[in-house]
Parts: C-alpha cells; structure tokens; sequence
C-alpha cells in the first residue's frame, strides 16, 4: 500500500527529537469517462459505477451538443467540446479525495480523440481509448458535423496515420503513462487502421495492452460486447489502481504493445495481432455511436452520415 511521510519534531523534557510519522495514502486515483458522438454520460454510469468500486473516483459528464444541451448538435465544434473536457478534468482534480497525480481518462470513439488531445494540456497517468476516431486537424472550430463533409475521412482513417501529422496522435507520441486500446473486430466506423495510428503513435508509453473485441460492431449493439468491454476495462483499472497503491509488480510490464491473447468466452479475439488488423478496413461510413443501443434509447432518431 501506498503511504505517505511526515517529518515533525518531537518535545520531550530535554528538548526535540526528530520523528517521522508514516501513514496509508487516503487519496485515491481520479477517473474521467468521456463518451462517443451522438452519446451522453448514459453509456459511462454503469462502468463508472463498477470502477468506483475498487477505489476510485469517477466522474461522467455530457459533451455539448448532447443530451442537455442537444440543440447545439449541429454546431458545436471540437475546440468547444474539448473545452467541455478540461472544464471536466478541472472539476474532477479538484475533488478533495482525488490523487492529482493519479488521474485515468477512457474515452470511445470521439470521446478517445478529444481524450489523446486533452493529454497534451493536462497531467494524464493512464489513457484508456475504445475505437478513438481520428480527424484531420483542419476545421478545428468548424462544427464537427460539418467535418463528414469536408474532409474524407473514410479514406483517411484507412491508412496508419503518422503521429507528427495529426494533433490528438502527436499528444499520444508524448505520453509516457499506460494505454489501454481497444477495437472492435466488425467496426465499420473506425477502421483497424485508424485504431493502429494510434497504437503506433504511443512510442514512450510505459505500456500499452492492445485488444479487439470479438464479434463486436462500433456501438457494441450486443449485450455479449458490452459485457467483455466492461470486464476488459475494469480489469485493466483495477490492475493500474493496484500498481499505484503498492508499487510495480516485479517485473514489470513491457513497453510495447501486448499480445491480444484472452480466454475466448472474455470476447477478446485471440487471433486478433497488430499484424492482422492492419489488413482490416471499414467498407462503410457513418458518425461515430451513431449504433450505441444507449444513444438510440435516450436520444431522437437522426440520419446516419
């Protein structure tokens, strides 16, 4: 266990001794969810619940442009949303059991693209993406709605993308925490590719667990796929939150992308490498959890793009 150190003096009847006084590190690791376009906090509570149980403290928040705020749909631009992102992080620190040095940030889909460009602007340890979606770095405060047609981003997620070329993957080429990606194996918004663009832009994490997700589709429309994301990613969490109460196991883990190998009944695809899912491609094109059975049930009806 993590513990914390105290220097005082001491008064006795021939003056002051010196002491220290070690005691357990109450504050606990901070966890930020930030959900996918066309979702809102709905699809984070659950998991966000199951995480604060192994001592954290989580937090979920609707971006601009949803639920709430769903009026601005159409307008809200990624330069507002991410300022909807650090105003979060900014709460969530300030919270008074929060380890400021402990922070973990899970985003899908658009949520893990404003998550990799907040690392840049706020101190991250761990970074977990689920099927991060990748912009072009034009249009900046455009309304994102608006970048499906100016930019093709259909033959742009279809290439591995070099990190020094786009914003939110140069943010992941500095990061030095853990990263956690995982993809879907039948996604047909976010393209394997597109998920390895940023797998090979976290050259100094100090590890990275890659997964796909067996049988599962963007939204994860199954209950089977819920299931095995929720399981990978609370493990995951767990694992990080241990390691930051009582020090790096020995030896530590690999800093390089891990072998996707899982028990087949988790829904990990056990034969799904980096190799092989670089042979992967979307054949479609849509908005981002534009198929999340949560946003369907919570939000009205709108034209897939």
């Amino acid at each position: 266990m993590a513990t914390h150190e105290e220097s005082i003096k001491i008064h006795t009847d021939g003056g002051m001794i010196a002491g220290t006084v070690i005691s357990p590190a109450t504050k606990l690791p901070g966890v930020l969810f930030v959900h996918g376009w066309g979702g809102s906090q709905q699809q984070y509570l659950a998991r966000a619940r199951e995480v604060a149980g192994i001592g954290a403290v989580c937090m979920t928040f609707d971006l601009t442009g949803h639920a709430g705020t769903s009026s601005q749909y159409e307008t809200v631009s990624r330069m507002r949303n991410l300022a909807d992102v650090l105003a979060a992080y900014d709460v969530l620190v300030r919270h008074p059991e929060v380890d400021r040095n402990a922070i973990a940030v899970v985003g899908s889909s658009y949520g893990g693209y404003l998550a990799a460009v907040l690392c840049e602007l706020r101190p991250v340890r761990w970074l977990a993406f689920r099927a991060p979606a990748l912009y072009m770095d034009s249009g900046w405060e455009s309304p994102k709605r608006q970048l499906h047609v100016d930019q093709d981003l259909v033959a742009y997620r279809r290439k591995v993308v070099p990190a020094e070329t786009n914003r939110a993957l140069r943010s992941c080429a500095n990061f030095k925490g853990d990263v956690l990606v995982v993809a879907s194996q039948h996604d047909n918004i976010v393209p394997h590719t597109a998920v390895l663009s940023y797998v090979d832009a976290c050259i100094q994490a100090s590890s990275i667990t890659y997964r796909v997700l067996k049988g599962a589709d963007h939204g994860l429309t199954t209950e089977d796929s819920q299931r095995a994301y929720t399981k990978l990613l609370l493990g995951w969490l767990r694992e990080m939150v241990t390691e930051a109460r009582t020090g790096p196991a020995i030896p530590s883990r690999p800093a390089k992308a891990s072998s996707p190998m899982a028990d087949a009944d988790d829904g990990i695809d056990p034969n799904s490498g980096a190799d092989a899912a670089k042979q992967a491609m979307a054949v479609a094109d849509g908005d981002e959890d534009d198929n999340d059975p949560q946003r369907i049930a919570a939000q009205p009806a709108r034209a897939a793009e």
